[in-house]
């Protein structure tokens, strides 16, 4: 039975709603969207503090988010496949006031809730029992059956928990519990996942639709062409750096492969790729826009509220996992290239290497002497402008604008869409590159928020779309005034006005799914808070691992695979990270390996992405086969083999954390990346069976064997070195005496559970300073005794740092590890790198002796 192939706009209708009604009713869903733009970009900005109105505090502002998403879900998602499409039935327009109704009453009658908290009325219980089946509704039309039926299973286990198995069974919630807790409160449907929507992801979302919408999608597709295109297989690599870009625009995998495979597929097709290789790189590079930083998936704005970390440092953790990868992807196409035998594009001369090694220094220079500028410029600014700064800071970047439109005036525009294009003309660099200069300013004012004035994301985003808007507005006029020879006409003010209005709207189309999944993820997350279940998992999921974390990491893996065929990213990692994420942190100090939170919440993000890819359900897939003409099922084993390197980095920096630039220094973090990029180079070659030339069986095996070294020289070092060595229990105090001030020791707990069930775990004891052990474990907050051969904690100081450890009374201290004088485990890269050498020189020779005999 031939597979069905969609169009990219029914794949697309699939994250902004399937129905596009003509008349009076798509003017109002073009109301109702503007005025949700409207109202998030209000909260998000100072201008209610500053004209003391229009102030809503998280439960209001998440109740007004969630009546936009549910009243547009029910009007732009049809409830059927044969549910009509340039119309809204009435049936639908009801049942989306009515949802809104539900959701606007955590507004309309806050004051009141927030005075009898716990005690239900009878219209707090109705408004309850009606919103939660409406929102599971919205779910399916907008996201499909699989959420809903999640978190319809959830709340049945909520109301069944006493006729469940003894192994997950529970005391049970009443109806009057379960309504509050879900609905009334902000611990389900309105709690943390729908406040991220609220607070920081639409206004991302936003600034992408707005970004695309002014033309640097195109720009930044263009642009990668041209720098790329001349190479072997140039248009697959312009898809590979195009998506990187554009990742800062869509978080949507979907749209990210749309919006750059409608014209980098077409171009590998026509030089060598087959449709399928053609699509899955497209969608192996699109997949990826959503873990690179500065604009992450909506899920990175989760892990600044679970992790409790700020979201400068999720980038900074996220950023050398997703440049390796991006990196490596571009080497796994250049080795497809040189598998099919192709050859550059156009009459292109080879650059002498030294040549093309001074221009990549220039550019470096370049772009590290522009950040030096910028920072250190406006650092030296911000005391000498004092209070105003913003207004110096405002005149600066209008002026910038002003000078890169004026260049952008003095080169060609850019062809809206150059795929019909012949293969052999490509768009000149310094052309295209100087043609949308302004369109960065905007990225640059958010990265400067977020990074330098450490501004919250959400704030950042604001004026990084006050800037879009002012781009949008007035490039269109200004270029125009600018172009002395008016070859071209760039559209006039209203045009501009026009732009504006369609980005605020596509804005607010593209939150609607978003919205909708993080608040029927709230009610999995109030289900498992108000149940207990979370234990109850735990021990589950330790009893199927056998307590091995490997086995552990494999089972979250898949489980987020599994789940992620029919959740969106966002969903997954909510549903995933609450049940699991714990479970791993305890399973690896159990196994005495200290696995830090952000790096179990990445892991679960990375395979919530691979989900996109992966058959038989990968909806990238599915759209990238739209436009290649190519198989989907096909297409998607093909993407998931490209990936394999995003797979495998989640494995690798749980071992190894230095990957995720967690304490190390510059130059220490410097040198991790270049060797695990070479590492990941290493583990491509091995993958996709070519290095030199094509690889024998035990070439791709001794290549994965020195991509593991390099990655993980502690394995290898600690085989011939223990880095700690045994101290007898009694002389603890006197070795945290000796040890180095800043090194730590390693401890082996007894203590209990959540539920006062018996457990070992694992902890690293830094050691502070102090002249001896006495002083440095007062230091600590933490007092010791011997009783009958053991050794116990005796007191913990409140709020210590022993306390935060989790070091509690009465726990008992099986075993002290103190650290051994050892060579650094990165000398384990050196013969690593001679059997690399040695490999090489194998395929070398073998590929001098088929060419003598060709």
């Amino acid at each position: 039975m031939p597979e069905k192939q969609l169009s990219t706009q029914e794949l697309i209708a699939q994250d902004t709603g399937a129905r596009l009604p003509d008349g009076v009713m798509a003017k109002v869903m073009a109301g109702l969207a503007l005025l949700w733009s409207s109202f998030q970009l209000w909260i998000a900005s100072p201008l209610p503090f500053i004209f003391g109105f229009g102030v809503f505090n998280d439960t209001q502002a998440r109740a007004i988010h969630l009546t936009f998403a549910l009243l547009l879900a029910f009007l732009a998602y049809p409830a059927f496949k044969r549910s009509p499409r340039n119309r809204v039935p009435l049936i639908d327009i009801a049942l989306g006031l009515v949802a809104a109704a539900s959701a606007a009453y955590l507004f309309i009658f806050y004051q009141q809730l927030a005075l009898r908290p716990g005690s239900l009325t009878t219209g707090d219980m109705v408004t309850a029992c009606i919103g939660i089946p409406l929102l599971l509704e919205a779910t399916r039309r907008a996201l499909g059956p699989p959420l809903a039926i999640i978190a319809l299973i959830f709340l049945i286990y909520s109301l069944a928990g006493p006729y469940m198995p003894s192994l997950i069974a529970h005391r049970g919630v009443s109806i009057n519990a379960l309504a509050n807790h879900q609905w009334i409160t902000t611990e389900g449907v309105f709690g943390i996942a729908l406040g991220v929507s609220t607070s920081f992801v639409f206004l991302f979302v936003l600034f992408g639709a707005l970004l695309e919408r002014a033309g640097a999608g195109n720009y930044f597709i263009q642009l990668a062409f041209s720098l790329l295109g001349h190479m072997r297989g140039g248009p697959a690599k312009a898809a590979v750096v195009s998506s990187a870009l554009t990742g800062m625009i869509s978080g949507s995998s979907i749209a990210n492969v749309v919006t750059t495979g409608t014209f980098t597929i077409p171009m590998m097709k026509r030089v060598g790729f087959s449709a399928e290789k053609a699509g899955a790189v497209e969608v192996a590079s699109s997949v990826n826009g959503q873990i690179m930083p500065p604009v992450m998936g909506a899920a990175a704005f989760l892990m600044v509220e679970y992790v409790g970390i700020p979201y400068v440092e999720v980038i900074k953790h996220a950023f050398l996992p997703a440049a390796i990868s991006y990196i490596a992807l571009l080497y796994i196409v250049h080795l497809e290239a040189l598998k099919l035998g192709m050859q550059p594009i156009g009459e292109h001369t080879p650059k002498p290497w030294l040549r093309r090694l001074t221009g990549f220094a220039f550019g470096v220079m370049l772009i590290s002497g522009i950040s030096l500028l910028v920072y250190y410029g406006l650092g030296w600014l911000k005391p000498m402008l004092g209070e105003y700064m913003l207004l110096g800071s405002a005149i600066i970047l209008l002026v910038t604008y002003l000078g890169l439109l004026k260049i952008a005036a003095s080169n060609p525009p850019l062809p809206a869409d150059a795929s019909d294009k012949p293969i052999d003309v490509l768009p000149k660099t310094k052309e295209v590159l100087l043609s949308g200069l302004h369109f960065i300013l905007p990225v640059v004012v958010l990265v400067w928020c977020l990074m330098v004035e450490r501004l919250s994301p959400g704030l950042s985003a604001f004026w990084g779309s006050v800037m879009l808007m002012l781009i949008l507005i007035t490039q269109r006029p200004l270029l125009n005034w600018m172009r002395k020879d008016h070859s071209f006409n760039h559209g006039s003010f209203t045009d501009g006005l026009i732009d504006l209005r369609e980005g605020l709207i596509s804005g607010a189309r593209n939150m609607i799914g978003i919205g909708i999944a993080t608040a029927a993820a709230g009610i999995i997350v109030g289900a498992v808070s108000q149940t207990g279940v979370g234990l109850v998992l735990a021990d589950l999921v330790e009893l199927l691992s056998m307590g091995n974390l490997l086995l552990m990491l494999l089972f979250t893996a898949v489980f987020s695979l599994i789940l992620g065929m029919g959740l969106p990213t966002t969903a997954n990692y909510i549903v995933v990270s609450s049940l699991l994420a714990p479970v791993i942190v305890q399973l690896g100090q159990q196994n005495g390996l200290i696995v830090p939170l952000i790096a179990v919440h990445l892991f679960v993000f990375y395979f919530g992405i691979m989900a996109d890819v992966t058959p038989p359900v990968g909806l990238a897939s599915f759209a990238a086969a739209a436009v290649s003409k190519g198989s989907p099922i096909k297409t998607g084993v093909q993407a998931f083999y490209y990936s394999l390197r995003t797979a495998a980095l989640p494995f690798l920096f749980i071992f190894n954390t230095d990957l995720l630039l967690i304490d190390v220094s510059f130059w220490h973090g410097l040198l991790i990346f270049v060797v695990a990029t070479i590492a990941m180079l290493i583990f491509a070659a091995g993958t996709q069976g070519w290095f030199i030339t094509k690889n024998r069986w035990y070439d791709s095996v001794l290549l994965l064997l020195v991509a593991f070294t390099l990655f993980r020289p502690g394995f290898w070092m600690d085989k011939l070195h223990d880095p700690y060595q045994e101290i007898p229990l009694t002389e603890m105090v006197q070795a945290l005496g000796q040890v180095d001030e800043g090194s730590q020791l390693r401890l082996r707990i007894m203590g209990e559970d959540g539920i006062g069930q018996p457990r070992e775990f694992v902890l690293l004891l830094p050691v502070p300073s102090g002249d001896t052990g006495e002083q440095r474990l007062e230091k600590l907050g933490l007092e010791l005794m011997v009783e009958d051969g053991k050794l116990l904690i005796d007191n913990v100081a409140f709020g210590s740092q022993a306390a935060d450890l989790g070091l509690e009374f009465d726990q008992e201290i099986l075993r002290v590890r103190a650290p051994t004088d050892r060579i650094q485990k990165e000398w384990m890269w050196i013969p690593g790198l001679l059997l690399l050498g040695f490999i090489a020189w194998l395929q070398s020779r073998r590929r001098r002796l088929a060419l003598a005999t060709a």
